[in-house]
């Protein structure tokens, strides 16, 4: 199978790929969010947002099996040596406390993700508290009004637009491709890239079930929870969540923008891939996939990857598995965050088992 090379970056920065800012939008702050508050400061509708579109992507990993066995082989290699890889529903376990239950989702409307895994919807149902990344996604309109209390997460305050961060080359790919989805360069140029990445990356048929008025997986949870008047806890906020993407170069994000862009129609087999590994419970192999459909460009840092994955995965584990620890502790509770953010040595998974708990996946 063919894999993208993209665009020459400004050689002082170090060269991130796509593969940068899909882990992001994989397995952080749900699009739909960040969409909407596109959609809000364009004044767009949601008729004008999308329209009735079928989900046409393939699995990119079929395509390899056939065309470069030899790359797939890699990626399971690669993936068979991540701990707790195999498995979205886990178990928690310690003496004395009632068993609690940890599902990582995915950020999507998909009927076959919302159907979720054997076991877990039983489980949230039983649960005396339901936590997820962020308690804000049950009310976008307070959500998006929230990040708009904070123009310097999602707009240059400082003068400056994407004109003064991208060459030209860089910039008439960017217009051609906001240009594709209904949006003006000209409006949007004092939006910071990771606003533009949220509308850009969001497959057409994604957005047409969220106007359709459908809950993307996390959501959907979070309200049937209040539904059942449980309590709902939040490990983070959205103001959180972007500042960790803030932390990083502007510039790099913009070069990961201009890279997924140029990914094309081919963002549609991504995301059906990683929907079909997450079914699969592969999530281990999520990232080797990432990797090899959006490589670094040649020359490109690998450390600029790895600096991206500490602060937007590894540093943000951290705060989950420290805010989860007190509804652990008093057990029975139902834990749903992002997928990417189980797998891994330092992973929820093995830093829930560090506070003394036993971690079993739940066979599914």
């Amino acid at each position: 199978m063919n894999t993208h090379r993209f665009y020459s970056l400004r050689s002082d920065l170090p060269r991130p790929s796509a593969a940068d800012l899909l882990l992001w939008l994989a397995g952080a702050l749900p699009l739909f969010l960040l969409a909407a508050l596109v959609t809000t400061l364009l004044s767009l509708s949601p008729a004008q947002a999308s329209s009735d579109i079928a989900c046409n992507g393939q699995n990119l990993l079929t395509v390899m099996e056939k065309e470069n066995p030899a790359e797939l082989k890699k990626i399971r290699d690669e993936a068979a040596k991540v701990p707790n890889g195999n498995g979205i529903f886990w178990k928690i376990e310690k003496p004395d406390i009632a068993p609690s239950w940890l599902l990582g989702t995915m950020h999507v409307t998909d009927p076959r993700v919302l159907t979720m895994p054997s076991g877990a919807r039983e489980a949230a149902a039983a649960a005396d508290a339901v936590v997820i990344e962020s308690d804000e996604i049950l009310d976008e309109q307070k959500a998006g009004a929230t990040l708009l209390m904070h123009p310097e997460l999602t707009m240059f305050t400082d003068g400056t637009s994407i004109k003064d961060h991208l060459n030209a080359n860089d910039l008439k790919t960017l217009e051609a491709g906001l240009k594709e989805r209904g949006l003006a360069l000209g409006a949007v140029s004092r939006m910071k890239p990771w606003i533009l990445a949220s509308f850009v990356a969001l497959p057409a048929c994604e957005m047409s079930r969220k106007a359709a008025g459908a809950s993307f997986l996390d959501k959907q949870i979070a309200e049937d929870a209040v539904g059942s008047g449980k309590k709902v806890v939040g490990l983070e906020t959205m103001v959180e969540q972007l500042q960790a993407m803030a932390d990083l170069p502007v510039d790099f994000h913009f070069q990961a923008l201009i890279e997924t862009i140029a990914l094309g129609d081919k963002m549609e087999d991504v995301t059906e891939t990683m929907t079909d590994l997450y079914l699969d419970g592969e999530i281990g192999m999520t990232m080797p996939m990432l990797k090899a459909v959006a490589p670094t460009p040649e020359g490109g840092d690998e450390s600029a990857y790895a600096a991206f994955e500490d602060r937007i995965v590894r540093d943000r584990n951290l705060v989950m598995a420290k805010g989860s620890l007190p509804l652990l502790e008093k057990g029975n509770a139902f834990i749903a965050v992002g997928a990417l953010h189980l797998p891994g040595e330092e992973g929820l998974v093995e830093l829930i088992r560090k506070q003394g708990f036993t971690v079993t996946r739940v066979p599914g």
